[in-house]
């Protein structure tokens, strides 16, 4: 694991709040920039994640990473504190994309006051209601961002020191994303991750590690499952929905802090992964927004 300190964290609390729940918890492909961070009380519900489907009980703390692909199912009571934790794409060192999280740990007997205390210090940061499109698009994002930073200092490092706390408790069992066995892919990853702001071809990647682009390729393929060309794009992609949605750049300025000098290249290429162009992902996300209550 990398040696992080505290100032590597970079870390934005948006939302915290308690919810009761009765078959009424069910929202399909779910997709945010920030992070849903469960403490179960009561009740029980399911998430359906990539790598199957989850069942979220009482006495748990469960991690839903930014930009993963879910859906929540819930037909009976689901009563449940929800944490959403964005992090500022501004700074090299960026945790959720070094580190897979365990989704579920156990709570510590602490847990319960912790949680109750982070919403009594931010009770104007509560979601005005559950469904997913009231609050995960560009306008409320930045309304969010906004509430957070404008708290009293007091309660921002109270609520930060909770947050580390819980934080802590997944950061235990998380191990570095980087599962290639051949160190030479390991450090091709590493290489990608802190160079998305600049152009990135096969020559450079394979330059790196010392192999002819042809073996390079076979070789990232087999470690990664998909092509180096692939994963620069996904990652890119990723990016680019994140500033789309947590700031107001410039569409230009997106594709050239990403690396791309030719504004319809990049429109061609957001449009292929998100099925959508910069724009238009831009517009649908904000027009999806309902007020806060």
């Amino acid at each position: 694991m990398r040696d992080y300190t505290i100032n590597d964290l970079h870390l934005v609390m948006l939302n915290v709040g308690y919810c009761h729940h009765d078959g009424d918890w069910n929202w399909k492909d779910v997709k945010s920039p920030f992070a849903r961070l469960y403490y179960i009380t009561e009740g029980s519900a399911q998430v359906v994640m990539p790598d199957g489907v989850h069942t979220l009980t009482p006495h748990h703390l469960y991690l839903i990473p930014p930009n993963t692909l879910h859906s929540d199912i819930c037909t009976s009571v689901f009563d449940h504190y929800y944490v959403h934790i964005y992090e500022d794409p501004n700074f090299d060192s960026n945790i959720f994309d070094d580190m897979d999280f365990p989704f579920e740990v156990e709570e510590f007997p602490e847990d319960a006051g912790l949680m109750k205390r982070l919403l009594e210090l931010n009770p104007q940061m509560r979601l005005p209601q559950s469904n997913p499109q009231s609050y995960d698009n560009q306008s409320s994002l930045f309304s969010n961002i906004q509430v957070s930073l404008n708290r009293s200092f007091p309660d921002r490092l109270e609520s930060r020191g909770i947050l580390y706390v819980f934080g802590a408790r997944f950061l235990r069992c998380a191990k570095p994303k980087e599962q290639a066995t051949d160190s030479r892919i390991r450090k091709t990853l590493k290489y990608i991750r802190h160079h998305l702001s600049e152009p990135i071809d096969v020559g450079t990647l394979s330059e790196q590690v010392f192999l002819t682009k042809d073996h390079f390729i076979r070789l990232f393929r087999k470690q990664t499952g998909v092509t180096p060309n692939v994963y620069v794009t996904d990652r890119k992609m990723e990016r680019a929905e994140l500033l789309l949605l947590s700031t107001d750049m410039p569409l230009k300025q997106i594709a050239h802090d990403l690396g791309y000098d030719d504004m319809s290249y990049f429109i061609k290429i957001f449009k292929k992964y998100a099925h959508a162009t910069p724009q238009q992902y831009r517009d649908q996300r904000a027009a999806s927004s309902i007020p806060r209550l």
